[in-house]
């Protein structure tokens, strides 16, 4: 089984690219995040003429998590049970945004155990003194919580907690400290939540197997610079690491006209 995650930064923007990448690559199951649009917005036509099947989860045009399977979907969950909640502006009522999405998939799939794959766009955070920041880490404490009460009440589960994570755990995910001093996604206590879901026994499968940055700015040629981050990740439940043969980042997805800020990670299971 083939799995991927992408921030596509737009779906109605990028169908056909989208579309495209799952046939040339042959993926089984893409996690997406950044649909930007409503379930009754989002292009599903494509998909199922490519025999993909749709969970999708937005509520308008920002945000927005979609699961697209072709070895079957069911299971469907539009949020994690302690995932906080956030008011867009001061005075409005805070909601839970379309930021995690949860599936069951390869359940098609004959003696292939299937996969509990969550599709996550982790909050920006903006900046370090911002409230947003301190949603993030709530957002990734509150998930680090559910993921080990999952593993702990199944320990076969094979999970996975994929998407853009907003966090570069490393300095060398970035191209250079120095433009971040101050900033979000590399401070010590995002790093240290990120670092918490390795705590729980997950292994996240791209990083000894795939080596590239994951997201480059549209703005001050951050692409032809390969002034990139590594922010997209795939952590896995120690039954999903069990099953990993391989993985890859398509940099190339982030060329031409019309491509998306992120490109996808992909990983293969047995």
């Amino acid at each position: 089984m083939r799995i991927a995650t992408w921030n596509v930064n737009s779906i109605r923007t990028r169908v056909e690219r989208v579309v495209d990448v799952l046939e040339r690559h042959g993926v089984d199951a893409l996690a997406m995040q950044e649909i930007k649009c409503r379930p009754d917005q989002f292009p599903r036509e494509p998909f199922e003429a490519a025999g993909y099947e749709l969970a999708i989860h937005g509520l308008n045009q920002w945000n927005g998590v979609a699961i697209a399977s072709r070895v079957g979907l069911g299971d469907v969950a539009t949020s994690f049970s302690g995932q906080p909640s956030w008011a867009a502006k001061e005075g409005a009522e805070p909601v839970i945004e379309a930021r995690a999405l949860g599936a069951t998939v390869g359940g098609a799939l004959e003696g292939v155990a299937p996969v509990r794959l969550w599709s996550l766009y982790v909050p920006n955070g903006r900046e370090l003194d911002h409230p947003h920041y301190a949603y993030k880490l709530a957002w990734l404490s509150a998930l680090k919580d559910d993921a080990a009460s999952w593993m702990s009440a199944d320990p076969s589960l094979a999970l996975a907690l994929v998407g853009d994570w907003n966090v570069a755990p490393r300095d060398e995910d970035v191209w250079d400290m120095a433009a971040f001093e101050g900033a979000t996604h590399v401070s010590a206590a995002e790093r240290e939540a990120f670092g918490a879901f390795e705590g729980l026994g997950m292994v996240e499968a791209t990083r000894e197997r795939a080596a590239n940055y994951t997201y480059w700015d549209y703005q001050k040629l951050r692409f032809p610079k390969n002034e990139g981050m590594r922010i997209d990740f795939v952590y896995g439940s120690p039954a999903f690491e069990a099953r990993v043969t391989g993985a890859l980042i398509d940099r190339d997805e982030r060329k031409g006209k019309g491509a998306s800020d992120h490109v996808p990670v992909i990983v293969d299971l047995d």
